[in-house]
């Protein structure tokens, strides 16, 4: 499958676009089921979370790919941004101070809110009331994109809220360790064989650990299909800070409710 079949009317990719594809692939055919799907028993507004929360995810995969990982050439960022593969004007808040995690250029429109504010999901965790803790924006589904100590790591609390350049980063490293490891296995297995050539067989001291430790690959190769492997890719995603960052919704709510009682 082509790798420009977004728009076959666009100039050839270059050098370097595949190793984004197979995601943005994934992500335009998960788009394409999700407004598929029924509508039955959802509100209006929630019909609509699959879209920005993918543009999101779409978007934030191929930012982190140049600007975190260096994984791709300005080239290959420039692309993506003339063809309309990524939301450029979301990207340009996140160079901003205080919109780093931006969910959509929607919620801080005050046009879209009452009383000329913006969205619930833009209060840091530490300014809401005790009933306001759990609150989403109704249009994205976020709960919670404001900068700082004490968010939730992931906005929306789903896979859409992965971070996907990490995530691959994290399995690519796993492949090589387990490469290395099974080079390593290899070399001394024959050095067993030739220092006991006639003898019985050794113990092998293989580790039955693999991809188990990382949970399933999805179907797609895409989100994470375990906890450790979300875990290593916040770490990367968010380097020695992930841990203070990413206080859960559900802790930070307990913790306020005590207090407040």
């Amino acid at each position: 499958m082509s790798a420009n079949r977004w728009d076959p009317k666009a100039k050839k990719p270059p050098k370097g676009f595949n190793y984004l594809a197979p995601i943005l692939s994934a992500l335009e055919n998960e788009l394409r089921d999700k407004v598929r799907e029924t509508n039955a028993g959802k509100r209006n507004t929630e019909s609509m979370w699959p879209v920005h929360q993918i543009n999101w995810q779409r978007s934030r995969y191929v930012y982190d790919m140049y600007y975190t990982h260096k994984k791709i050439s300005k080239k290959v960022y420039d692309y993506c941004i003339k063809n309309k593969l990524i939301d450029a004007a979301l990207i340009a808040k996140w160079k901003k101070t205080g919109y780093e995690r931006l969910c959509s250029t929607y919620v801080i429109n005050s046009n879209n809110y009452k009383f000329g504010t913006t969205s619930i999901c833009r209060v840091p965790l530490k300014d809401r009331s005790p009933e306001q803790m759990a609150a989403q924006d109704p249009t994205t589904g976020c709960r919670g994109c404001a900068s700082g100590v004490g968010q939730p790591r992931n906005i929306f609390g789903n896979k859409y809220g992965q971070n996907l350049a990490a995530v691959q980063v994290a399995r690519e490293k796993r492949m090589e360790e387990l490469e290395q490891k099974r080079l390593l296995e290899e070399q001394e297995e024959e050095a067993r064989t030739n220092s006991a050539a006639g003898g019985g067989e050794g113990d092998s001291e293989t580790d039955d650990d693999s991809d188990d430790d990382y949970g399933p690959t999805p179907a797609a190769g895409v989100w994470a299909g375990g906890s450790k492997l979300e875990l290593e890719s916040e770490r990367l995603a968010g380097g020695d800070d992930a841990d203070d960052a990413g206080e859960d919704i559900h802790e930070h709510q307990a913790k306020k409710l005590k207090s407040s009682a």
